[in-house]
């Protein structure tokens, strides 16, 4: 394939990727009022939630690094493994008992 061809691919992968990110995002900013209040309330983070937005996080990295030239390798939806593997693991640790 051309350098040409593979920069329309790139378009096309490009903004149908970010649109899909674009509208996850903003299910991503519903979860985080809702982790907020979840935190509140209940005193603990929910991995669940934590690991939903993580995978946003995750997708989002492999998007920049696609549309800046950094790899070829295809963003959500267009990868083969799906959502592939989380980058970083959720941290769920309490940290207010290191402080002390």
């Amino acid at each position: 394939m051309s350098e040409r061809t593979e920069l329309l691919m790139r378009i096309i992968v490009s903004i149908v990727s970010g649109i899909i990110l674009s509208v996850w995002k903003i299910l991503v900013q519903v979860v985080a009022v809702i982790h907020f209040f979840v935190v509140l309330f209940s005193g603990k983070r929910n991995k669940d939630l934590a690991e939903f937005v993580n995978y946003w996080n995750t997708q989002v990295y492999l998007y920049l690094r696609y549309v800046t030239f950094t790899t070829n390798e295809k963003p959500f939806p267009f990868r083969g493994d799906g959502l592939g593997k989380n980058k970083d693991k959720v941290d769920l640790k309490d940290n207010s008992k290191k402080n002390k």
